[in-house]
């Protein structure tokens, strides 16, 4: 091998070859694709598009141009990508339903609501919007920076000089290498207004900037049900999200009935998409209360939903429609944009609404700039001029005797290059407009912009003053081009509807008995008061706990392990056969058994206790558990078990041990807690606790045997007592098993 080939071999490992061109690969993403610029809120495919549309004189009043014609353009002289590509990207500036402010305005079929695509470029044309002259206006005044285009033939702006915040008020969104970008559109207005506050209040506070940008406005309206606190804390960081709910009215029909009319549905969302799974929601019965929907849309979106029963509330049949599809949506915010120097970081509303702002006094002072480097080349001609007026025959004398007559009149009459230059260029129809009155009245007017202009580059505060005006300008440029340019999504009421209220409502309320057997088979029979002597179960098994309920209730199981289980009385398995094992509904060890079943009620209080004595009362709406695993609200270890569960409805706590002692005194001596081992309700020498009532002293204390038949304490006084005293033994003919009541009566 040659030497001049072994030069060419750079020895490198893996690792580091691998990291520095997935590097590149990586910047090239996110400047140059994903991430938008603060500045004018445009990714370079959007920026490209819009000045090959300016180049070809595509202004809001000239005529439309095929799309085929800009797309070739922008791929040949700016944007070296493919051709649907930079199609895709020009259709989405011109959709309504997709830009807050169209930068294009597209001729043709550029795609719909529903989802359908745009025709084919050669067939659609275009032409840009007055928001788009408003980012590309003074553009030529050497206000933005140029670089050169991938081929090295022409120039391209690095960013426009975006003449209002469009970052945030058409959004964008976007995926990087390792990033990502989200912001919604806003209302111009609302931020302009915002602008012109921070102008006069730089610091600003987000609660402040909220006054006059309460929210995202997206194209599509819809209602924004976000929380307030929760969208300044978005806005302050820079991250977070948005809950917008499509608009809905309830129309009235013939006897009775009535119907939902969506009128606005949210932003991103496709119509076709959402009737599709509104409908197979109907065919696979996981929406219950919809009857049948219907898109009856024609340039207006309307959306027919048909309720299943009249007698359903409006306000929670909307609530399911809401959780289970797309007729609400979570808008994502994710403020990560790029800054003049190309750096991405996530920026709050200020430090987004400032930038632009610093970008906009950068546009003023260099078309300043460039205007006062214009006003002194033409003050410099005219000085030129004036000498050509007064010394006009000689002037005239040197052009044509001599052979290089300009160095000649710049020594004659000491002009510069230029004014000779000038004097030289002038067309013999123009000498008849050379008067020195006009010459002098244009150099006084020009002195006085030279002089005003440089007054006003060097006061922050007359910049300021300036770029003020040029917002309000925009403003009513604005709201002219979009017809008031009023806000489209309303704020609504956070939803104060729970998922239990709405999960409820989407049961069918059917009468049920529930039972469970000793062996731990659980089933739903229809029907209340089910005769548990009808009920057939497995060779040696028999029924434990029987419950009457609906098929909207929640069934908890209270189990030794102390633990509280919950079940939808809509999930159990139906009666039909023996039923399924409960431990395959619930986390239940097999050392463990259930203890006690009933209906939830969260508005009563229970009293549980261990077999060693021990107990508390507990709020019912405290035990309620959302996993397998159960909660566990009464602490056990060891031999000892959770025994007692029962509610808390009286005055006096009824407890007897295994040695047939009675114990009872008041329910206030009992600690309400939420979880623990207890307090001793009684004493035990020997054995353990084996039955609690609670009961109401004026109405008398009653046991009930296996037979049903109740027996009254003839004076339950005499079994009064301190708590965790030892109490005194049963009277005659209380039950053997040392129950209170029986415990198939769940």
């Amino acid at each position: 091998m040659s030497d001049t080939h072994t030069q060419r071999i750079v020895e490198e490992t893996i690792d580091d070859a691998l990291s520095t061109r997935y590097l590149a690969y990586s910047l090239s993403t996110i400047t140059q694709r994903a991430l938008p610029d603060l500045r004018d809120g445009l990714k370079p495919v959007h920026r490209r598009i819009l000045y090959a549309m300016r180049e070809l004189k595509l202004r809001p009043d000239s005529g439309f141009k095929k799309c085929a014609r800009v797309v070739g353009d922008v791929i040949g002289r700016f944007h070296p990508h493919g051709d649907q590509a930079v199609y895709d990207a020009l259709v989405r500036l011109s959709q309504t339903f997709a830009q807050r402010y169209p930068l294009v305005d597209g001729q043709g079929n550029f795609g719909n609501i529903d989802g359908d695509g745009a025709a084919a470029m050669r067939y659609t044309e275009a032409r840009l919007t007055t928001a788009a002259e408003l980012l590309l206006d003074g553009i030529d005044q050497d206000t933005v920076d140029f670089r050169q285009t991938f081929s090295g033939d022409d120039d391209e702006p690095v960013v426009l000089p975006a003449g209002f915040p469009n970052l945030l008020a058409n959004g964008t969104s976007g995926i990087a290498v390792g990033m990502a970008t989200s912001v919604p559109p806003h209302n111009a207005n609302e931020l302009l207004d915002a602008c012109l506050h921070l102008i006069k209040h730089p610091n600003a506070s987000i609660a402040t900037l909220m006054k006059f940008v309460p929210g995202p406005d997206f194209p599509t309206g819809g209602v924004l049900v976000e929380d307030p606190d929760k969208i300044a804390e978005n806005y302050a960081t820079g991250r977070g999200g948005f809950r917008l709910r499509a608009s809905w009215s309830k129309e009235e029909l013939e006897r009775g009935q009535w119907q939902i009319v969506i009128t606005e549905i949210p932003y991103t969302v496709q119509k076709s998409r959402l009737i599709e799974k509104l409908a197979l929601l109907i065919e696979t019965k996981k929406l219950s209360l919809l009857g049948d929907v219907r898109d009856e849309s024609a340039e207006d979106v309307r959306v027919v939903l048909e309720p299943k029963s009249r007698t359903v509330d409006p306000e929670l049949f909307m609530e399911s429609l809401f959780r289970l599809s797309d007729l609400e949506v979570r808008i994502p915010l994710n403020l990560n944009v790029l800054d003049g120097n190309q750096r991405p970081a996530v920026r709050s509303l200020r430090e987004a609404l400032q930038g632009w702002l610093e970008h906009k006094r950068e546009v003023l002072q260099r078309g300043a700039n460039w205007r006062l480097q214009k006003i002194a080349n033409r003050l410099d001609v005219l000085a030129g001029y004036l000498v050509a007026f007064l010394n006009l025959d000689e002037v005239i004398r040197i052009i044509r005797e001599e052979d290089e007559p300009k160095p000649a009149l710049m020594a004659r009459f000491s002009l510069n290059e230029n004014q000779a230059e000038a004097i030289l260029n002038m067309r013999l129809r123009s000498l008849r407009k050379l008067e020195e009155m006009e010459i002098r009245i244009e150099n006084q007017k020009l002195g006085e912009e030279q002089t005003a202009l440089a007054a006003l580059l060097q006061s922050d505060e007359a910049q300021w003053a300036r770029i003020s005006a040029d917002l309000r300008e925009v403003k009513k440029t604005l709201a002219k081009a979009c017809a008031g340019d009023q806000r489209r999504t309303r704020f609504g009421r956070t939803p104060t509807t729970t998922i239990e209220e709405v999960l409820e409502a989407l049961v069918v309320k059917e009468p049920i008995t529930v039972v469970l057997s000793e062996k731990g088979w659980i089933r739903a029979l229809k029907g209340k008061n089910i005769d548990i002597n009808d009920v057939k179960f497995k060779e040696g098994d028999r029924a434990a706990f029987r419950v009457s309920a609906d098929t909207t209730d929640k069934l908890i199981l209270f189990a030794s392990n102390g633990k509280f289980y919950t079940l939808g009385c809509d999930k159990l398995p139906s009666g039909r056969g023996h039923g399924e094992p409960i431990r395959l509904l619930i986390d239940l060890d097999e050392s463990h058994t259930i203890v006690t079943m009933f209906i939830a009620d969260t508005t009563r209080k229970l009293l549980v206790a261990s077999s060693a004595g021990y107990g508390f009362v507990v709020p019912e709406k405290d035990v309620i558990a959302l996993t397998r695993g159960g909660k566990q609200v009464l602490n056990v270890s060891g031999a000892t078990e959770a025994s007692i569960c029962v509610p808390v409805i009286g005055d006096h706590l009824a407890v007897i041990g295994e040695n047939r002692k009675v114990l009872i005194y008041p329910v206030s001596e009992l600690n309400e807690m939420s979880r623990g081992k207890g307090i001793r309700l009684q004493s035990y020498k020997d054995g353990g606790l084996n039955d609690a009532i609670i009961f109401e002293g004026d109405a008398g204390l009653f046991w009930t045997s296996s037979s049903g038949r109740r027996t009254e304490y003839q004076d339950w006084k005499l079994w009064l007592g301190k708590r965790a005293a030892a109490g005194r033994i049963a009277q005659r003919g209380f039950p053997g098993s040392s129950k209170f009541a029986p415990r198939t009566d769940g």
